[in-house]
């Protein structure tokens, strides 16, 4: 018999604090990416889709910016 795990529904941090993700807020941009550098995946961070889509494109603003690193080693 299959055991269905329910956890519990994530909410978006950006439509609970009604803001939007901004390449100017690199720190806290920073949560969203690994250790290693790269962009973690919206089921893990609770990102609702339209906000991961913001959010990626900022990252990569602040990754041409130098704000944040492509990739840490």
């Amino acid at each position: 018999m299959d055991v269905i795990k329910r956890t519990a529904k994530k909410t978006c941090p950006f439509c609970e604090g009604g803001k939007e993700p901004s390449y100017k807020n690199y720190e806290e941009l920073r949560r969203f990416l690994s250790e290693r550098g790269k962009i973690i995946g919206r089921r893990q961070t609770g990102v609702c889709a339209k906000h991961q889509r913001l959010l990626a494109r900022e990252i990569k603003r602040a990754r041409q910016l130098a704000l944040l690193p492509y990739l840490v080693a």
